[in-house]
């Protein structure tokens, strides 16, 4: 004969199992879009360029995927249980996240569903960009036109807003121009005939807060990996 103490206890566990279940919030779905390998310039050496976007130089990217998306504040919920950012709304972007908050993110994620997401690199963030192999050689990403692609200084009310509410670029990805700033995988490096040395890291695209000559596609800027900002995201890669 069973207990009763003892179906008491497993009837207590399942109901707390059962419950903890069900708190757990599901994981929204990931939209990536698969960008092809190629070979592009990389960077800028108009006049008016900075030395950080300098020398333009050959870069092979292999294939990868990219998130079609900003990682949204929805998504970061489901996997941290909190929200840091200062704008709130489960489509904007999350925000106000440190490239180490950003790994430590990356690292549940990828436990709880079994995947190998990770930060693009600096030259596979600019080849998406860029529109990768069906690039139009646009000064933002998706256009020459930024209102059309992008949430600046000029349009944006001085918020952030809805992912994917632009007009994606070449590939169908959105908002690499404006919006939130991104964190990329590689280390800082004050020009690209430099050494990638420090802490620092790389971040891309520009910002809500910032005007057009920051959202183009080979402007580059280092924060220091706990910096937190309220224009400052990421998107995923795999």
């Amino acid at each position: 004969m069973i207990n009763p103490r003892t179906l008491l206890s497993l009837a207590i566990l399942l109901t707390v199992s059962s419950a903890a279940f069900a708190a757990t919030p599901a994981i929204p779905e990931i939209e990536m879009v698969y960008v092809a390998g190629g070979t592009f310039n990389m960077g800028l050496d108009d006049s008016d360029a900075y030395d950080e976007e300098k020398p333009v130089h050959s870069v092979i990217v292999s294939s990868f995927s990219i998130g079609k998306y900003e990682v949204t504040q929805k998504l970061w919920k489901a996997v941290m249980g909190t929200n840091p950012s200062y704008f709130k709304g489960d489509n904007l972007p999350v925000e106000n996240v440190s490239w180490y908050q950003v790994q430590e993110f990356i690292r549940k994620l990828n436990a709880m569903t079994g995947k190998h997401y990770r930060l693009p690199t600096e030259a596979e963030w600019e080849f998406a960009a860029r529109g990768g192999n069906r690039s139009q050689g646009y000064i933002y990403s998706g256009s020459s036109n930024l209102s059309s692609v992008a949430w600046y200084y000029d349009n944006s009310g001085r918020k952030t807003h809805p992912v994917g509410t632009k007009a994606p670029n070449e590939l169908g990805i959105y908002d690499m121009s404006g919006n939130v700033w991104e964190w990329t995988s590689d280390i800082w490096c004050t020009d690209y005939k430099s050494p990638r040395t420090g802490s620092n890291r790389v971040s891309r695209g520009g910002s809500w807060f910032h005007n057009a000559w920051y959202c183009r596609v080979s402007f580059r800027y280092g924060d220091a990996p706990d910096d937190c900002s309220s224009n400052l995201g990421f998107r995923l890669a795999q």
